[in-house]
């Protein structure tokens, strides 16, 4: 068993080492890509820039561990092969931009969050105010006498069945605000828990990953 073992792995190593060249040139090109139109000052670029080396990296992440890996099975008693030193700098050098991200993060995190609540504060207001001239009994007439004039109404419609649809009529408003609002709630939170723990936390774990990563490769 242990003869069949070393046999297969000088076969295996080239494999593995082709494996993990092929996958960390995927992520220099999809890296590439972003970086060719790199624009620092623009908030949309850095959550771009965030969102592909974060979804990008474990690619890279595995390319590098199959490079170590086949020097391993390739050169078992070696410790500090020009492979492994290869790896050791990429991961470190993916972990450093990681690092380098997860400010970006936290500062866009901050600002989603405030242009969310200053746009959920906006919608509370027109509700409020809504609410307000909806219990202003003028209002209610007129808004009564403008569905009878749109012929909403019958003509023979009475003040109180105007009075009345146009109370129904401003429920039914007032509830699909109310409901637009709590959507824009969700939407709110759903966008900022997937930038925290899709985006930052992500990048923490990453980082964290590849520097064992690069210290392992020279160990």
């Amino acid at each position: 068993m242990s003869a069949s073992h070393q046999e297969s792995s000088p076969r295996l190593a080239p494999l593995l080492r082709w494996l993990g060249l092929t996958l960390v040139l995927l992520l220099a090109l999809q890296l590439g890509v972003v970086l060719s139109a790199a624009d620092w000052s623009d908030e949309v670029y850095q959550q771009l820039l965030i969102e592909r080396l974060v979804s990008q990296a474990p690619m890279g992440f595995i390319g590098l561990l199959l490079m170590l890996i086949s020097s391993r099975l390739d050169q078992p008693r070696s410790e500090r092969t020009p492979i492994r030193i290869v790896v050791c700098v990429l991961a470190a050098l993916l972990a450093l931009a990681m690092i380098a991200v997860i400010p970006l993060g936290i500062s866009g995190n901050q600002s989603l969050s405030v242009e969310a609540d200053q746009s959920l504060n906006q919608k509370r207001g027109q509700l409020e105010m809504a609410r307000q001239q909806s219990a202003n009994p003028d209002n209610v007439k007129i808004l009564g006498e403008q569905l009878a004039q749109a012929g909403q109404l019958p003509a023979d419609a009475t003040d109180e069945d105007k009075s009345k649809a146009a109370q129904e009529f401003i429920d039914k408003q007032l509830s699909q605000m109310d409901q637009q609002i709590q959507q824009a709630e969700r939407q709110r939170n759903l966008a900022v828990n997937q930038r925290r723990f899709g985006g930052t936390l992500s990048a923490v774990v990453l980082a964290v990953a590849l520097a064992l990563l690069a210290i392992t490769a020279v160990l």
